[in-house]
């Protein structure tokens, strides 16, 4: 008999690696829901089936997949039903959550409205939203109660006046931030407007740009006036020492439960330049951006992985062609910029910037705000991206009238510390993904701190958000607040806020970027908030070391227990 003999033990084969759904790598099969929803169908033909099927035979009519996916490409979601509590956000199904009804987002890029335009949104906000608008910290408009039926009269609207809805939502380029006050500031060196102008020109719309990995979002202004480093993609003015004025380039920032800052690619881009070397960056999330994943599917992630100079290699070999030139990074201002108050313009006249309250108006007010500067000489309004907005070209015997009107009907521009600096998300009131009230808490708390510390002399910003998803950029505020649900004294659970505290972001030359203290088990109520806010900025005052010491820089160095 043959001696036996023991079997080779099998060679085990390298575990391929998973794909993260990278076009550019071959990986086109769709790999979740929202990417199978966008195979199926370019979300951005949804449009005809609202006006010609939708729009006739109503809300129960529309298909599952239009109404929670391509809708978005609209700006359409439907808004949370009334009277569902936080504590059943994360436990309902979608269309237990949703009313019948609509948020819709007015895409203005740049912040720019004149007044025909303001009027239209006035009137559809009266007529078709029940009075509801909120200016957002994208510089949008959202208005609520929208019925699908009134979709094709609003749009004609507002097209009538070169306003759209075209991809304000959706996995696609949405509103690009611009500077409130480009061509009119003489701090300004270059206006970036003609850039956003061709970007909406060439771009917005294009079925080539419209099926991307997840929401885009850009900013174009030589002013660091905006949240440049929160971006996807933003231009930053600067002058290089050879070639002038121009660009200066970040790329990767975004918040949410995975915050990251922008970087610079350290390239110089001139002005004309700009859409070309947009659409390569959006070339590159689109083809190389993770679709496999929803969480992971933003640009920022692309770019950690990368890292900076190969995200500049493969831009400039696979998408432009040629080589960028090294560029020096902006010259930041003294100090932070949020346009409130009365400034002058290059031309001599005037812009007022005023604040609502944490961003709510409504129609009327709106309409209010149109006839107040027409009567002043101004037919140009300019929103914020911190829920602001400014009246321009007013003449200096029209400005004292003016802020005198403007406090009449609810805008102030000379507001109180707090009324200035705090912003709030939409929240529980219409937002399905939310946990906690904001508008209305952002509301009361202004009210209480502007009785209880009416001479607060310090800059500081409040950002109140109802949920982890940072759309009030809570990470990057003094004091950011991220709605959840916690337990009161009694042990009950009830609405409250898990406390962020110094971030910021590099707006004024000596700020340093970051993300801020989160202490362990920082939380507060939503009745306790106010009287925490309220103490927290009295220990500030008696614990700075000067005027001069900013709220985040005495949070670095304050005793834990000053900050409870």
């Amino acid at each position: 008999m043959a001696p036996s003999s023991t079997p080779a033990t099998p060679t085990a084969r390298p575990r391929k690696a998973r794909g993260e759904g990278q076009w550019a790598l071959g990986h086109r099969e769709p790999l979740n829901p929202n990417e199978r929803i966008k195979k199926d169908d370019n979300p951005l033909n949804v449009r005809d089936r609202i006006e010609n099927i939708y729009a006739h035979s109503g809300f129960a009519s529309i298909d599952p997949q239009d109404l929670r996916g391509r809708f978005r490409w609209w700006g359409l979601y439907t808004q949370r039903k009334a009277g569902i509590d936080g504590g059943r956000t994360a436990v309902l199904e979608p269309h237990e959550l949703e009313d019948e009804y609509f948020m819709l987002r007015v895409r203005i890029d740049g912040g720019a409205l004149n007044l025909a335009q303001l009027r239209v949104i006035a009137d559809i906000s009266s007529e078709f939203g029940r009075d509801t608008a909120d200016i957002t910290d994208r510089q949008n408009i959202q208005l609520h109660w929208i019925r699908i039926e009134d979709m094709p009269e609003i749009w004609r609207r507002l097209e009538s006046v070169g306003l759209q809805t075209t991809e304000a939502c959706g996995d696609c380029p949405r509103v690009v931030l611009g500077s409130p006050v480009a061509g009119i500031t003489a701090d300004e060196v270059l206006d970036g407007t003609p850039a956003i102008d061709e970007i909406l020109k060439r771009y917005i719309g294009d079925p080539q740009y419209s099926n991307l990995p997840r929401k885009f979002k850009s900013q174009i202004s030589w002013l660091a006036d905006g949240p440049y480093e929160t971006n996807d993609i933003s231009f930053v003015g600067v002058v290089h020492p050879q070639h002038g004025p121009g660009f200066d380039l970040w790329v990767g920032g975004g918040l949410s439960t995975n915050p990251r800052l922008a970087e610079r690619l350290g390239v110089w881009v001139p002005l004309d330049e700009i859409p070309d070397v947009w659409e390569g960056v959006v070339g590159i999330f689109r083809d190389y951006g993770y679709r496999r994943l929803r969480h992971r599917a933003r640009l920022k992630f692309l770019l950690a992985d990368w890292g900076v100079a190969k995200f500049r290699e493969v831009l400039e070999k696979e998408y432009l062609g040629r080589a960028l030139i090294d560029g020096p990074p902006p010259e930041l201002p003294a100090k932070p910029i949020d346009h409130i108050g009365v400034h002058k313009q290059n031309d001599g006249r005037n812009y007022v910037g005023a604040a609502p309250v944490v961003g709510r108006t409504s129609g009327r007010q709106l309409n209010q705000l149109a006839d107040l500067a027409e009567e002043h000489g101004s037919d140009r309004v300019r929103l914020t991206a911190y829920q602001k907005l400014l009246v321009l070209d007013i003449a200096d015997d029209k400005v004292e009238p003016l802020i005198t009107g403007l406090r009449g009907i609810g805008l102030e521009a000379r507001p109180s510390a707090w009324r200035r600096g705090t912003m709030a998300c939409t929240g529980i009131e219409f937002c399905k993904l939310a946990i906690v009230e904001t508008k209305a808490r952002g509301e009361e708390l202004v009210a209480r701190l502007e009785e209880t510390l009416k001479d607060f002399d310090a800059d500081i910003s409040i950002h109140i958000n109802g949920c982890p998803n940072a759309c009030a950029r809570t990470q990057v505020a003094d004091i950011g607040l991220k709605g959840q649900l916690v337990l009161n004294e009694h042990g009950q659970q009830v609405e409250g806020y898990q406390v962020h505290l110094g971030g910021g972001l590099g707006m004024a030359q000596g700020q340093t970027s970051g993300f801020g203290r989160k202490l362990r088990g920082l939380k507060a109520t939503a009745e306790e908030l106010p009287a925490y806010v309220e103490k927290l900025a009295r220990h500030y005052l008696d614990g700075r070391a000067s005027k001069d010491e900013t709220f985040a820089d005495w949070v670095v160095r304050a005793d834990e227990e000053l900050l409870k």
